[in-house]
């Protein structure tokens, strides 16, 4: 697994815990839908540490917390 696929994966899980949606993310989080969109569906390849750290804050989680997982933890090396 990949970076972003991990990073999607842990937005969509933070969604499903509090049973809120996309839309509903980016209201909360102070972003245009199309930015969460985006990493969602792989038009972002490099999401910003700001957009994740927004997404944070919205959830009133910290950075730490959003990385906390073990997707995080065993991710392979992207530079060979």
């Amino acid at each position: 697994m990949n970076t972003v696929t991990a990073v999607k994966n842990r937005i969509l899980q933070l969604c499903g815990e509090r049973n809120i949606s996309i839309n509903k993310l980016a209201t909360i989080c102070a972003l245009p839908p199309s930015s969460i969109k985006n990493i969602l569906y792989g038009k972002s390849q490099n999401p910003k540490l700001l957009t994740i750290k927004m997404i944070c804050d919205g959830l009133e989680i910290t950075l730490a917390e959003f990385f906390s997982t073990s997707e995080f933890d065993n991710l392979e090396q992207e530079i060979q």
